[in-house]
């Protein structure tokens, strides 16, 4: 079986990649296998209210990808603006436990409270983030986090695989 996350011993997360892993060995494409994801992590926690992904293009913005939630109008998200744009620009895993209190927060919804981003990035590439908010305050408790981050993991290999492939055949992704 093709394995896409580095087994890292993070816990939780693994039923998830399993499927995932299942998807891309019977031939699904990246686009599919983001898709499940955002199902997949959406549906594994009645606190996830909005869960999507994010893709960074070499203009530096986010593109708004497959997502489960209300509508947002945040499609675009510029490197170093809102608690998105500010994970890329830091390089790093955001939690924001209280929206309210971030300074630079872009509201999707008013209803929501705290906000997770998980960076999915591989060798030092970025390829995007998964984005989760909740309409509970502080609703990443490190397990979550784990479990979010090992999905990540799963779908920075899916993207090093898709850029790999794409190389061999000459084509710039």
């Amino acid at each position: 079986m093709l394995t896409l996350g580095k087994m890292d011993g993070k816990a939780g997360g693994d039923a998830i990649c399993r499927a995932l892993e299942e998807m891309m060995s019977a031939g699904a494409n990246l686009e599919e296998l983001l898709g499940r994801a955002v199902e997949l992590l959406h549906s594994s926690n009645r606190r996830f209210h909005w869960t999507g992904i994010y893709e960074l293009f070499p203009d530096n913005v986010l593109r708004l990808g497959p997502f489960i939630g209300a509508p947002t109008d945040h499609v675009f998200i510029a490197v170093g603006r809102g608690v998105c744009g500010t994970a890329v620009a830091e390089g790093r895993n955001i939690n924001v436990p209280d929206v309210s209190k971030a300074p630079d927060y872009l509201a999707c919804s008013a209803a929501t409270r705290s906000e997770l981003v998980v960076l999915i990035r591989r060798d030092g590439t970025l390829f995007g983030q998964i984005d989760i908010d909740s309409h509970q305050v502080d609703a990443f408790n490190d397990r979550t986090v784990d479990r979010v981050e090992k999905v990540a993991d799963c779908l920075a290999g899916a993207y090093a695989l898709r850029r790999k492939r794409a190389a061999r055949k000459g084509r710039q992704v």
